[in-house]
């Protein structure tokens, strides 16, 4: 029996890494400001929406998974091969210009943490774009998972910065566990928003491809599962910690801010230095993270869309428009950041607006493909699981809708 269970457990560390990197990511550094920003504003009264987001997260990416285990093919070649080459150009073009624009805004987070710390953007930025390049390609596939499982861990710094603030833990419950709602036009845009970075089109390419690169076989998708959901429930964790802190403190000191970096500045003189210490630490790592996958989430569906090597696994010169397109996303990225006076957040609004765009028709693929038996054989969905996906999706797109007619058109929502 010990022998037995001592099996099962090497063959779900041998699984796991995928499902926990992508939902950490979902963490990036856009993700940290809407957290932060609702902290401070609404305090903890958006608490309540994590435990359904989670929820919704879980359901896609198990779908996403699931599909990885058993075709061995990324979400673009399923795309391709079942949509068809115009669709599958329109979808590539789309998800390239949204990357982009939130890659900007990884190296965005990099030097605003590293701002605080007193470092010079034109100093860190370069670093870091030699050492993303570099790790990436020099090393495989499973070396640079366990880099990213590293950085996975480097989120408890919002646990300890949480824990730091010193909230009322009564009030953090009752906020948790009973849903509130105002009729308020700001309350309704960063309800959106939070929910809106939940679930985007790249994290959906990216674990498939991550899973089919692992080499998950079917009858380990059990395990793959565990490792969706495991990632799932800790990335919200950390955003429960990350409102919490800011909550806890901007919120009742009636300070406001307009990013993460605000935040970890203005923690200081309410919680202490190392709760700020902390807090910038987790932006830069959360950006450092984001700034590795997004490129190559890219990359992964760009290739395997248009049919072209791609994998971590392979050198160079097996995969060149794999590498040379991670490397030209990168390089560009951090150039848009050294420019003086660059449109950053017209960048990372253009980022929200494609993905929102773009989110549907990924969602709607998905759906279409894991019910086909020519594709998925006997792990389609069942009925019950259809129901409550559909249901999931129509609920996302509905809401992802809504978050681009308020970006467009703020003045719709009068109450």
């Amino acid at each position: 029996m010990r022998k037995l269970q001592f099996a099962t457990l090497m063959i779900f560390f041998s699984v796991i890494g995928p499902g926990i990197i992508t939902a950490f990511v979902d963490n990036d550094a856009g993700g940290i400001t809407t957290y932060s920003i609702a902290g401070a504003n609404f305090g903890y009264s958006m608490l309540w929406t994590l435990i359904p987001i989670t929820f919704l997260l879980v359901m896609v990416q198990e779908m996403v998974a699931r599909m990885g285990v058993v075709t061995r093919k990324g979400l673009s070649d399923l795309i391709r091969e079942n949509f068809g080459v115009r669709l599958t150009f329109f979808v590539m073009i789309a998800l390239l210009i949204a990357n982009l624009a939130t890659t900007v805004a990884e190296f965005a987070g990099i030097a605003a943490a590293s701002g605080i710390f007193g470092i010079s953007k034109y100093i860190i930025i370069p670093i870091m774009v030699v050492i993303i390049i570099t790790v990436t390609i020099r090393f495989n596939y499973k070396t640079i998972e366990k880099v990213f499982l590293v950085l996975s861990f480097f989120y408890i710094a919002y646990i300890i910065s949480g824990i730091m603030a010193k909230p009322d833990w009564g009030e953090v419950a009752r906020n948790t566990l009973v849903p509130s709602f105002r009729l308020n036009p700001y309350y309704l845009l960063i309800l959106i928003g939070v929910i809106g970075t939940t679930i985007t089109p790249w994290m959906q390419f990216y674990l498939q491809s991550s899973i089919v690169e692992k080499g998950v076989k079917v009858e380990e998708y059990k395990y793959s599962k565990w490792d969706v959901i495991i990632g799932c429930i800790l990335t919200d964790v950390m955003s429960f910690f990350i409102i919490v802190a800011v909550a806890a403190t901007l919120f009742t000191a009636g300070i406001q801010i307009n990013n993460a970096s605000d935040a970890a500045v203005a923690l200081k003189p309410l919680a202490g230095n190392y709760a700020a210490i902390l807090f910038a630490f987790g932006l830069f790592n959360a950006a450092l993270f984001g700034a590795f996958i997004l490129p190559l989430a890219t990359s992964f569906s760009f290739c395997e869309g248009f049919g072209w090597e791609s994998g971590l696994n392979k050198r160079f010169s097996e995969a060149p428009e794999f590498y040379t397109l991670f490397i030209a996303i990168i390089v560009i990225s951090a150039s848009i950041i050294l420019i003086p006076g660059a449109p950053l957040i017209t960048l990372m609004i253009t980022s929200q607006i494609v993905n929102g765009i773009l989110l549907p028709f990924i969602l709607i693929c998905m759906l279409m493909l894991i019910n086909n038996r020519k594709v998925m054989g006997d792990y389609v969905n069942s009925g019950f699981y259809n129901i409550v996906a559909w249901s999931a999706s129509a609920i996302l797109i509905c809401l992802t809708l809504l978050m681009i007619v308020t970006t467009f058109f703020p003045n719709l929502i009068r109450i």
